[in-house]
C-alpha cells in the first residue's frame, strides 16, 4: 500500500492505493490562508502538521492501511518556509500567491544570467524574491535564517528529519540552474543566500528516508516506511496522468489554472512567461502556462452572491451558449502567463440593468477560459505541442465548462473515466517507485478515458472572435497598470 500526499492551499488531501495503484481510501483536512495585506498570502505551517495528523486519523481504520510501505508529498511550489538552527519556524509561509514581493522580482530578473539559468523569468510569486523581501523588510528574520524548505520540503522534513527537497519543486525558485538539475552559485548569490541554507536535491522517485519511528508508532504503522522526494504540484499531477512524452499534456481548471505540456528535453523560452521546470523523473523536463486564479474566480462570485458554485452553473446544462455580451478579465491576483504583472486585476464589462447571475457566471467561465487559452498560446510558442490533452482539476466536473474550454481553446479534452489523477495520486505513485524500484513506464501510465469532448464547431468562430476582442481589452488594460 501506498500513500500520497497533497499539500494544497486550501487543504491536505491524502490518497491511499493498492500495490498496482487503484485507490482506496482518501481523507481530507481543510486550512486557510491569510492576507494581512492586499496582495499577501501567508499560512502557518503548523496548520499542515495538524491537517495531516487529522487525514491520517482518518485513514487508520481502512483496509490495508497499516501495510502502508510508501509515502510521498506533493505541495504547492514556491512558498518560503523559513527556519532557524533549531528547525523552529520564523515567520508564516509566504505562498505562490503572494505578490508582496514585485519589485525584488524584477530586479533578480534584471540581473545577467538568471534567466538563463534559472530558465525562468522571475515571477513575484516564486521564492527568491520572497526572501529578498524577507531581508529588506524583516532583517532580523532574515539574519536567523538557516533552512528555506519548499511546503512538501517542510513535510518531508517533520516525516523523515532531512532536509531536502525534489528537483520539479526546486526549479520554481529562482535558485535553481534548472538544466543543470542543481542549486546554482550564481543564482544564489544574486538573491543573496547560501548553498547551506538551501536543502539537499533528489529526484522525485527517489527514496529520500525512512518515516520517523515516533509518527510510525502513532499513526499505527510498520517501521521503515519509505518516504520519497515528491513533486511539486503540477509534475505530480503529471505523473498521476502518465504525462511523460512530447505531445502529452493537460489543462487544469484548479485554483489556479494550468496547461502543461511534457517536453523531450530543456527548452526555456522565458520572454513567454511560460514556466520551465524539471519533471518529476531524471533527465525530464515539462513546461506549463499558468494563471493565478482559476475556479477560484467561481469562488469569488460564489462568496458575494451567496450561491454555491453548483447552484450557479446548474442552469447551464443544454449546451454551449454563444458569448455573452458581459465580459470577465480573470486576474483577481494578478496574472502570470502571459502578462507577468502583479499588477492587473480582474473585472467585469458590458454589465447592463438587464444583467443577471447567470450573465456573470457565464462571464466568469469563459474569462477563464480565454485566460487558459492564453497558456496555450505561449506553450506553443515554446515548440511544445499537446496532441492528446486531459481535463482535470475540480472545475473538470463541469460538463458545460469543460464544452466551452474545448470550444475557446478548438482542442479535443479527453476526461479521465474514474480514479484518482491529481497531485495525491502522482505522488502515491512515486512513493511506490521509491519502494519497488519498477521501471517508470509500467508504472506512470495514462487513464482509461471515459469522453473525448469536442470543440462545438457551431460556437468556434465565435468565441475565436471574443477571444480576440478579450485580448484587446487586456492589451488595454495592460496599459493602465
Amino acid at each position: 500500500m501506498y500513500l500520497g500526499i497533497d499539500l494544497g492551499t486550501s487543504g491536505l488531501r491524502a490518497l491511499l492505493t493498492s500495490p498496482v495503484g487503484a485507490p482506496v481510501a482518501v481523507a481530507e483536512a481543510q486550512y486557510s490562508a491569510q492576507h494581512p495585506h492586499p496582495g499577501w498570502s501567508e499560512q502557518d505551517p503548523a496548520d499542515w502538521i495538524v491537517a495531516l495528523d487529522q487525514a491520517m486519523a482518518q485513514l487508520r481504520d481502512s483496509p490495508g492501511f497499516a501495510d502502508i510501505r510508501g509515502i510521498a508529498v506533493a505541495g504547492h511550489m514556491h512558498g518560503a518556509v523559513l527556519l532557524d538552527a533549531a528547525d523552529q519556524v520564523l515567520r508564516p509561509c509566504i505562498l505562490w500567491n503572494d505578490t508582496r514581493s514585485a519589485s525584488e522580482a524584477a530586479e533578480l530578473d534584471a540581473m545577467p544570467a538568471v534567466r538563463e539559468l534559472s530558465g525562468n523569468i522571475v515571477f513575484p510569486g516564486f521564492t527568491a524574491p520572497k526572501l529578498r523581501w524577507v531581508q529588506r523588510h524583516e532583517p532580523k528574520i532574515f539574519d536567523q535564517v538557516a533552512k528555506v524548505l519548499l511546503p512538501a520540503g517542510f513535510l518531508n522534513l517533520h516525516l523523515t528529519g532531512r532536509h531536502v527537497a525534489d528537483l520539479s519543486d526546486s526549479a520554481g525558485t529562482s535558485w535553481l540552474d534548472v538544466g543543470a538539475r542543481a542549486w546554482s552559485d550564481r543564482l544564489l548569490e544574486a538573491g543573496h543566500m547560501r548553498r547551506d541554507q538551501m536543502p539537499d536535491l533528489a529526484e522525485g522517485r527517489e527514496a529520500v528516508g525512512t518515516l520517523r519511528p515516533d509518527l510510525a508508532q502513532r499513526w499505527g504503522l510498520q517501521p521503515q516506511v519509505v518516504v520519497a522526494a515528491g513533486a511539486g504540484d503540477n509534475a505530480a499531477a503529471a505523473c498521476g496522468t502518465g504525462v511523460m512524452a512530447p505531445g502529452q499534456g493537460f489543462v487544469s481548471l484548479g485554483t489556479s489554472g494550468v496547461v502543461l505540456a511534457a517536453r523531450d528535453g530543456f527548452h526555456p523560452d522565458p520572454e513567454t512567461a511560460v514556466h520551465t521546470f524539471c519533471h518529476a523523473l531524471p533527465q525530464r523536463w515539462y513546461q506549463m502556462g499558468v494563471m493565478l486564479s482559476a475556479t477560484d474566480c467561481m469562488n469569488w462570485l460564489s462568496r458575494i452572491s451567496g450561491q454555491s458554485p453548483a447552484a450557479m452553473t446548474a442552469p447551464f446544462s443544454d449546451g454551449l451558449r454563444p458569448p455573452s455580451e458581459v465580459r470577465f478579465l480573470p486576474y483577481l491576483s494578478g496574472e502570470r502567463t502571459p502578462h507577468n504583472s502583479a499588477q492587473l486585476r480582474g473585472g467585469f464589462s458590458g454589465l447592463a440593468t438587464a444583467s443577471d447571475l447567470q450573465d456573470l457566471t457565464a462571464a466568469v467561465m469563459t474569462g477563464v477560459s480565454f485566460g487558459l487559452r492564453d497558456c496555450l498560446q505561449a506553450l506553443r510558442a515554446t515548440g511544445a505541442t499537446i496532441d492528446h490533452c486531459l481535463a482535470i482539476g475540480g472545475g473538470s466536473a463541469s460538463p458545460y465548462w469543460v464544452q466551452l474550454l474545448a470550444t475557446v481553446l478548438n482542442q479535443p479534452l479527453q476526461l479521465p473515466l474514474h480514479g484518482e489523477f491529481g497531485a495525491a495520486a502522482g505522488a502515491a505513485r512515486l512513493a511506490r517507485l521509491a519502494h519497488t524500484g519498477e521501471p517508470v513506464d509500467a508504472v506512470l501510465t495514462g487513464p482509461e478515458i471515459g469522453q473525448t469532448v469536442l470543440p462545438d464547431p457551431a460556437q468556434v468562430a465565435a468565441y475565436e472572435n471574443a477571444y480576440q476582442q478579450f485580448r484587446a481589452q487586456v492589451a488595454a488594460e495592460l496599459q493602465q497598470s
